[in-house]
């Protein structure tokens, strides 16, 4: 398979976590748990929602793309280089959840954006199943 020079890398995640999808819901669409676990922000579940991410290490921009309560959440990731999508979804199983996690829009001139996004989200995953062991 040859590869085109405008292919885009994309980085995805699985984890099945015993947890109901209501419970996952509110974590990745409630302000307040998503600082805990990824960034301080100004997120709304709402379609085409401006918001930011914001870290030490400096911020993202995104915009709300598409809203299924409970089964699936996307939107834009970026900043003056990176033009990305992050897209959540939620399927019950019998034991909790599947949760998926896919980033796609790294170019090939962006290693950078590709490798720390490699690092970054099974930290950031890590931190949200220790959120959903603490809360209600």
């Amino acid at each position: 398979m040859t590869e085109g020079p405008d292919e885009t890398l994309s980085i995805t995640i699985e984890r099945e976590l015993p947890f109901p999808a209501e419970k996952i819901w509110r974590a990745l669409t409630q302000p307040h748990l998503l600082e805990e676990w990824l960034m301080k922000n100004d997120f709304a579940p709402v379609l085409d929602h401006e918001f930011s991410f914001r870290a030490e290490w400096g911020a993202v921009e995104g915009r709300v793309l598409e809203i299924e309560p409970q089964r699936k959440l996307s939107y834009t990731w970026g900043d003056h280089n990176l033009r990305s999508t992050v897209t959540w979804t939620l399927a019950p199983t019998h034991t909790g959840t599947l949760l998926r996690m896919e980033q796609t829009g790294f170019r090939r001139d962006q290693p950078r954006y590709f490798q720390g996004a490699k690092a970054g989200w099974p930290r950031f995953l890590a931190a949200l199943e220790e959120l959903l062991a603490r809360i209600k």
